[in-house]
Protein backbone atom coordinates (compact mmCIF):
# COMPACT_ATOMS: atom_id res chain seq x y z
CA UNK A 1 0.00 0.00 0.00
CA UNK A 2 1.43 3.40 -0.95
CA UNK A 3 2.71 5.64 1.80
CA UNK A 4 0.94 8.97 1.17
CA UNK A 5 1.37 12.01 3.38
CA UNK A 6 0.44 15.66 3.13
CA UNK A 7 3.35 17.98 2.38
CA UNK A 8 2.71 19.71 5.69
CA UNK A 9 4.19 16.60 7.37
CA UNK A 10 7.60 17.83 6.19
CA UNK A 11 7.60 20.14 9.21
CA UNK A 12 8.72 16.99 10.99
CA UNK A 13 10.79 15.65 8.07
CA UNK A 14 12.59 13.11 10.23
CA UNK A 15 9.43 11.05 10.54
CA UNK A 16 8.75 11.29 6.81
CA UNK A 17 12.29 10.15 5.99
CA UNK A 18 12.06 7.24 8.41
CA UNK A 19 9.23 5.86 6.30
CA UNK A 20 11.30 5.93 3.08
CA UNK A 21 12.85 2.59 2.10
CA UNK A 22 13.80 0.71 -1.05
CA UNK A 23 10.56 -0.28 -2.70
CA UNK A 24 8.59 1.98 -0.36
CA UNK A 25 8.72 5.63 -1.41
CA UNK A 26 6.73 8.31 0.38
CA UNK A 27 4.33 10.28 -1.80
CA UNK A 28 3.62 13.84 -0.73
CA UNK A 29 0.39 15.60 -1.56
CA UNK A 30 -0.25 19.30 -1.99
CA UNK A 31 -3.85 20.49 -1.72
CA UNK A 32 -4.97 16.86 -1.79
CA UNK A 33 -3.21 15.99 -5.06
CA UNK A 34 -0.05 13.94 -5.56
CA UNK A 35 2.91 16.28 -6.05
CA UNK A 36 6.22 14.74 -4.93
CA UNK A 37 7.84 11.37 -4.33
CA UNK A 38 10.66 10.82 -1.84
CA UNK A 39 12.79 7.81 -2.84
CA UNK A 40 15.71 5.98 -1.33
CA UNK A 41 18.84 7.04 -3.26
CA UNK A 42 19.61 3.45 -4.33
CA UNK A 43 16.11 3.10 -5.76
CA UNK A 44 16.56 6.40 -7.62
CA UNK A 45 19.86 5.17 -9.12
CA UNK A 46 18.09 2.02 -10.35
CA UNK A 47 15.35 4.20 -11.82
CA UNK A 48 17.98 6.24 -13.72
CA UNK A 49 19.58 3.04 -15.06
CA UNK A 50 16.20 1.77 -16.23
CA UNK A 51 15.49 5.01 -18.07
CA UNK A 52 18.96 4.92 -19.67
CA UNK A 53 18.47 1.32 -20.83
CA UNK A 54 15.04 2.12 -22.25
CA UNK A 55 16.42 5.15 -24.08
CA UNK A 56 19.28 3.08 -25.50
CA UNK A 57 16.92 0.29 -26.59
CA UNK A 58 14.66 2.86 -28.27
CA UNK A 59 17.57 4.47 -30.13
CA UNK A 60 18.86 1.07 -31.26
CA UNK A 61 15.38 0.13 -32.52
CA UNK A 62 15.12 3.44 -34.39
CA UNK A 63 18.52 2.84 -35.99
CA UNK A 64 17.52 -0.65 -37.04
CA UNK A 65 14.25 0.60 -38.52
CA UNK A 66 16.07 3.39 -40.33
CA UNK A 67 18.49 0.89 -41.83
CA UNK A 68 15.66 -1.38 -42.93
CA UNK A 69 13.72 1.50 -44.51
CA UNK A 70 16.54 3.58 -46.01
CA UNK A 71 19.18 0.93 -46.45
CA UNK A 72 22.34 0.36 -44.51
CA UNK A 73 25.67 2.07 -45.16
CA UNK A 74 28.21 -0.56 -46.22
CA UNK A 75 30.98 -1.00 -43.66
CA UNK A 76 33.66 0.19 -46.09
CA UNK A 77 31.76 3.51 -46.58
CA UNK A 78 30.97 4.34 -42.94
CA UNK A 79 33.91 6.73 -42.42
CA UNK A 80 33.14 8.53 -45.68
CA UNK A 81 29.43 8.76 -44.79
CA UNK A 82 30.11 10.38 -41.41
CA UNK A 83 32.83 12.68 -42.76
CA UNK A 84 30.44 13.99 -45.37
CA UNK A 85 27.65 14.27 -42.86
CA UNK A 86 29.88 16.10 -40.35
CA UNK A 87 31.22 18.50 -42.96
CA UNK A 88 27.73 19.14 -44.33
CA UNK A 89 28.51 17.97 -47.86
CA UNK A 90 25.72 15.40 -47.88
Amino acid sequence: MPNIKPISDLRNYGEVLRDVAIGSPVFLTKNGHGRYAVLDIEEYKEYEKTIAWRTLAFELDMGRLSGEESGYVPDKDVKKYFRERYNGTN
